[in-house]
């Protein structure tokens, strides 16, 4: 794990940023297509503002949730929508957005997005955040479905019961994640960076980032 350290979350963002459009960059150059996997919530907008400024062949790349509610993408808790309003403007609305809702069961639905994003993979860069609870992406303690998420042959899309959520939800698997070129956690505040060190003193079971941090640069700011 690569660890840095910001003096605070607005010079984290920028540099974030800066890194991520590199990243991409380097990417359209080692193939014609670009695959940036990106979680929703509210923390990474910043990044999102910035990124959406940058001069990048933003057509050649493809834009995909690290994860999702079962929603349809015009329902306020979809990441795709919230993706397409935050991300996907500017110079990266030329971008493709491949969202992982179909509207079929989760199960049927996650199948069928597997299989078209499966000649995409591996994925060139991907950006994840991380609960309190040390989840990452929908790959939540207690949840179910969570072994088949960490397992080495799991599939690319994983459907996932998030406990306590009034939604089912999917999830990229965490081979699929920790398969990237370039992987970055984006982490704010001294609850959470608790919540790292704790983490890397437990399994993946019982803390599903801990999948993730052998191959991930971590961003911190308090």
């Amino acid at each position: 794990m690569d660890f840095i350290e910001y003096s605070d979350a607005d010079m984290m963002m920028l540099s974030l940023a800066r890194i991520l459009s590199r990243d991409l960059r380097e990417a359209l150059l080692r193939r014609d297509r670009a695959l940036f996997a990106v979680p929703g919530g509210t923390t990474p907008g910043p990044v999102f503002d910035m990124l959406s400024a940058v001069d990048i062949d933003w057509d050649r790349v493809d834009v995909v949730p690290g994860d999702e509610r079962w929603l349809p993408e015009d329902h306020p808790r979809s990441n795709a929508g919230q993706l397409r309003a935050r991300l996907l403007r500017g110079k990266a609305s030329a971008a493709n957005l491949l969202p992982l809702w179909r509207d079929l069961p989760p199960d049927e639905g996650a199948a069928q997005v597997a299989a078209e994003l499966a000649p995409l993979l591996p994925v060139d860069v991907a950006l994840v955040g991380m609960g309190s609870d040390m989840h990452t992406a929908s790959m939540f303690p207690g949840a179910p479905e969570l072994a088949l998420a960490l397992a080495n042959d799991a599939p690319v899309i994983v459907p996932i019961t998030a406990p306590g959520a009034p939604e089912p939800r999917v999830t990229m698997s965490a081979r699929v994640l920790k398969g990237a070129f370039a992987l970055h956690v984006l982490i704010v505040g001294a609850e959470k960076r608790e919540a790292l060190e704790r983490a890397q003193k437990l399994s993946p079971t019982e803390a599903p980032i801990n999948a993730l941090l052998s191959k991930a640069s971590v961003h911190w700011a308090p």
